[in-house]
């Protein structure tokens, strides 16, 4: 029976007070609601109000993006139990209630979704509220701010309209700052505002604050599908079906005067993780001023000094909030003429060294155990720590041009660009560029994304831009105060200097430092004490081993230092491609006779050797898995005429014979042609020298080092059929066999296949009578399942998220749906024909955190991903372990 149905018999409940929910209701009351809720259970000084939930959210949706008849009933009762709460009236000149409409997805997503304070304002209620408070200037700058918000939130009418109007006025008026203004002046600038609105609009500001609400929430709700919210869940992990909550709260003002502020918070750093509370606030201003950063706040001793009682109620608070959630608190709280208010608590968004560091102190002061650490940790994040620095040598040789706030670690060097837009289009174009903004705003995150680096001139850290770029692990230099921006003609200055888009700087996210010109940014490093103690942590939990792809001993030395268990995947291709190494494999591929492929693979032996030789050398008796030549053979062929006559010369052939052969191997869906298997089935020689090459490498390293054991890993590509594999197995046994007896040795070696292709995963259980072991190579078997290339995707996938037909792509993210139930099938199928089947995954998708989740629960025995991926899938394996055991 659909919802609709069901209404008609069960009222619904679509909205809670504060006073009804906890923190175990995260799902229906999004976070922010929760923990408001939670809050208030504790008792601390938190504006009462109400959650309308995630469920009403998803109903708005389901409505065709209208709020039915019923949830707006309860909006209207819920304002009344909030009147009788707080003893004002809502829309009542005399005693106004004021209140904040704010979004709460159950996942935090600072800046990605709408926000409107000081609802329920008109010019009745301000010109009583100007008179009742002896603070006409406090009414007028709410108003203003409400008009602007809801005008922008609601009204989508840009924000630069009111922005240009506010700096007029402050060039009239001869000031600086927005809090340079007095009454008449905000007065007069509600009176433009309104005018704007008007003329944007073409009808006049709405007075009725019931009308108002409703136009609010909608555009809370509305927020949940904007496209910059959209990137965010996409990067992520949030699904759209979750919704977002919205909180209707009482407001309390930060900008009554010098006695009042507003503030964010955090009970340990969230750049180093140390134990020490931060905080910044801006006094005489409201909560949204300190997350968008258009004033540098103050440090937390600021309030130390003149309210120290306000001081010392948030150290308790802050303590308080640690321990109850046992883990580092980021807040939010306004001081209203001298009381402290509670405005929210999450777990703050910290950088990934912080993360480490806090969940490993966590467990030696014994607030959590080894299990809550490790799930604590974003995988993700991990890749921050391998983000580059500046080496100090060229420091000192490179002039520093200014200073701002370490908001984001790394190191950044390139282009300046002033836009978002530019940013993301530089970043398409390959170019390294760096976006330098007065602040950050939420519409900004495709091209805070793209950059190598987000420089701005104010806000501190708590800013949008140090948020975000700490979420995404960019780098980012805040606050920078001594920046002079101009937009409009695309400049700054900075320490003497003008830079014009185009220009070359560089900044150290981890200093704030910010200098003149290119630097070169060098890799990063995971020697750290807390990196080592929770991987060890998350060795021991995880059931899944962690390999990595390797083509080269450089990467796979790399990998192991960064904890990876043996090679899942060598592509013997790659390895053609260096040197002059590609001289004899395009010899062997315009070759007319088995006899002059031979002679050409006779030269490749040698070296393919050394290759094998290398790899099984540095892994030191771990697995090492080789996969025979994968591509198709057009993509060998030389294109530059210098190399198509030396071919020619070469093979004692034309340079017209030589274009004929390169002409005959061009195909017309690569992807699908001769390509994998099929080239050994077309030229059993291939299979035989590549066999040659593992085998004598494994025998000789083997033989230098009887401590090891080396059992070679053989994968045959592409097969689709149970015939194909047991053709290449046989031609490899019999050359094997023949190697190792001649060697008279006894050496053990596997023979396995890649599963890329559905027909495989469909026939498992005979696929598995020839092969030892199968590795998903999910790249190939994503494209061969949605039937499209991942090289050809961009030029669609964006109208898909739009259409919500995708939420991810699937060439990042597996798609479980499909390709993974047919890894799933081939698992059991294949595991029934042959228990002891070892299955792995060694396509990109081995080094997601989800799609690592995904292949605990199926039972691979191993991911396999790229070297610098090695720690995210080692935390991400001992996740889903934990999570699957509970």
């Amino acid at each position: 029976m659909c919802k609709k149905v069901l209404r008609r018999f069960f009222m619904n409940k679509w909205v809670y007070l504060f006073t009804e929910g906890n923190a175990n209701m995260r799902e229906l009351l999004g976070g922010k609601g929760a923990n408001l809720a939670e809050m208030t259970n504790l008792g601390l000084p938190v504006p009462q109000g109400f959650t309308i939930t995630t469920e009403a959210c998803t109903q708005y949706y389901e409505d065709g993006r209208k709020i039915n008849d019923e949830i707006k009933g309860q909006i209207a009762e819920y304002i009344g139990k909030m009147e009788d709460i707080t003893g004002k009236k809502f829309g009542d000149k005399e005693n106004p209630l004021l209140v904040s409409v704010r979004s709460g997805a159950r996942a935090s997503m600072p800046g990605m979704m709408d926000t409107i304070l000081n609802l329920g304002l008109n010019e009745d209620v301000v010109n009583t509220m100007a008179a009742k408070s002896g603070n006409p200037r406090w009414a007028w700058d709410c108003y203003r701010r409400f008009i602007q918000m809801f005008s922008d939130v609601v009204m989508e009418v840009g924000k630069k309209h009111f922005e240009q109007l506010i700096d007029k006025m402050k060039v009239v008026k001869g000031v600086t700052e927005d809090v340079d203004l007095n009454a008449d002046d905000l007065k007069e600038l509600a009176s433009q505002f309104k005018a704007e609105y008007r003329n944007q609009i073409g009808k006049d500001f709405p007075d009725d604050p019931k009308e108002q609400l409703i136009e609010a929430v909608q555009a809370v709700f509305r927020s949940w599908d904007n496209p910059r919210a959209n990137v965010y869940r996409r990067d992520n992990d949030i699904p759209y079906s979750w919704g977002t909550a919205v909180n209707v709260q009482m407001m309390a003002f930060g900008n009554m005067g010098d006695t009042s502020g507003s503030g964010v918070a955090f009970t340990r750093d969230p750049a180093t993780g140390e134990n020490s509370f931060y905080a910044e606030v801006l006094m005489n201003a409201q909560g949204e001023d300190v997350v968008a950063g258009v004033r540098t706040p103050l440090k937390i001793e600021s309030i130390k000094e003149n309210l120290p009682e306000i001081y010392e109620e948030l150290i308790a608070i802050a303590r308080k909030l640690e321990n109850h959630y046992h883990d580092m608190q980021d807040m939010e709280f306004t001081i209203e003429e001298g009381k402290l208010y509670m405005l929210q608590t999450r777990n703050g968004k910290r950088t990934a060294k912080a993360a480490l560091k806090i969940a490993n102190d966590l467990v030696q002061e014994g607030q959590i155990d080894k299990k809550q650490a490790i799930l604590a940790v974003d995988p993700r994040n991990l890749d921050t720590l391998l983000h580059g620095s500046f080496d100090k040598n060229d420091l000192k040789k490179t002039e520093q041009i200014g200073k701002g706030l370490p908001a984001a670690p790394g190191a950044a060097s390139g282009k300046v660009v002033f836009t978002a837009e530019d940013a993301k289009e530089a970043g398409e174009n390959g170019e390294k560029v760096v976006l330098v903004r007065l602040e950050t705003s939420p519409e900004d995150i495709e091209g805070m994304k793209a950059a190598q680096g987000i420089l701005t001139a104010r806000g501190g850290m708590t800013s949008h831009a140090a948020v975000v770029a700490r979420g995404m692990g960019s780098c980012c230099v805040a606050g920078c105060t001594d920046l002079i921006m101009d937009e409009e003609n695309r400049t700054f200055t900075l320490g003497g200097h003008t830079y014009h888009e185009g220009d070359v700087i560089s900044f150290d996210g981890s200093t704030g430092n910010i200098y003149d010109g290119a630097l070169e940014v060098q890799a990063g490093s995971v020697e750290d004490e807390d990196f080592a103690t929770i991987m060890s942590w998350a060795d021991e939990f995880r059931t899944m081993e962690v390999r990595t792809n390797a083509d080269t001993p450089e990467d796979a030395k790399q990998a192991v230092e960064l904890g990876a268990e043996g090679i899942g995947l060598c592509r013997t291709e790659h390895m053609f491609f260096s040197g002059d190494r590609i001289d004899p494999f395009r010899e062997m591929i315009c070759s007319d006779t088995v006899e002059e492929r031979e002679e050409a693979l006779e030269k490749i032996l040698p070296l393919q050797q050394n290759d094998f030789e290398q790899l099984f050398e540095t892994l030191e008796g771990r697995p090492v898995t080789i996969r025979f030549l994968d591509p198709p053979l057009h993509e060998f062929v030389p294109t530059d005429e210098e190399d198509i006559k030396k071919l020619a010369d070469a093979k004692g052939k034309s340079v017209a014979q030589i274009k004929a052969i390169i002409a005959s191997l061009h195909e017309f869906n690569p992807m699908m042609g001769h390509r994998g298997c099929r080239l050994t089935v077309t030229y059993p020689e291939i299979g035989v020298i590549q066999t040659k090459a593992i085998i004598r490498a494994a025998l000789k390293v083997q033989a230098a080092h009887p401590e090891w054991t080396i059992v070679p890993e053989i994968m045959i590509p592409l097969i689709g059929d149970v015939k194909e594999m047991k053709f290449v197995k046989d031609i490899v046994v019999k050359t094997a066999d023949a190697e190792l007896e001649t060697a008279g040795s006894k050496m053990a070696y596997k023979v396995g296949t890649m599963i890329e292709i559905p027909r495989a995963c469909l026939t498992a259980d005979a696929v598995a009578n020839e092969a030892e072991f199968f590795c998903f190579g999910t790249n190939d078997l994503t494209q061969m399942t949605f039937g499209f290339s991942r090289d050809d995707a961009g030029k669609f996938l964006d109208s898909y998220y739009d259409a919500k037909i995708y939420e991810n792509d699937p060439f990042s993210r597996l798609d479980q749906t499909g390709v993974g139930r047919l890894m799933e099938m081939a698992v059991i199928d294949g595991r029934k024909a042959r228990p002891e089947l070892h299955c792995g995954i060694c396509g990109e998708h081995g080094g997601d955190p989800i799609s690592v989740e995904f292949c605990n629960s199926i039972g691979l025995d191993y991911v396999s991903c790229s070297p610098f991926r090695v720690p995210i899938a080692r935390l991400a394996a001992a996740q889903a372990a934990i999570k699957q055991a509970k």
